[in-house]
């Protein structure tokens, strides 16, 4: 086990590389822990996307939720992107899960089959 000293003693800015990640140690620019994190959350999908209607903490509004995207983060803006042109509401990308403002189950589902995605509708 490290000691003390060291556990608080860790370089959070250098004259070589200017500031460093506090995670990976790296310089900014040149940090990896975003594609380590994407690379978990694929790892942990079991490539079946599930496309729900929640309320819940919504004041009763509804969204549909998609959810289990086996694609990087910068591929899903790009398809929140288009779903959100398709369905013509606004949307919101939180922790690897799609928003979509609105009960559209059927349109996506049928946008993520082609694309040739495997859909489930999951919920009520």
């Amino acid at each position: 086990m490290a000691s003390l000293q060291d556990q608080l003693s860790r370089l959070v800015y250098s004259t070589d590389k200017g500031r460093l990640c506090p995670e990976c140690g790296k310089a900014l620019d040149d940090c990896i822990c975003d594609e380590l994190a994407d690379k978990q959350r694929l790892a942990s999908l079991d490539g079946i996307v599930r496309i729900r209607r929640e309320t819940s903490g919504r004041k009763g509004k509804g969204v549909t939720t998609i959810s289990g995207v086996p694609v990087s983060e910068s591929e899903l803006k790009a398809l929140l992107k288009r779903l959100k042109q398709r369905c013509g509401t606004g949307g919101a990308l939180k922790d690897g899960v799609l928003e979509i403002q609105g009960d559209h189950r059927e349109p996506i589902k049928q946008l993520l089959e082609s694309e040739g995605f495997k859909v489930k509708l999951a919920g009520g």
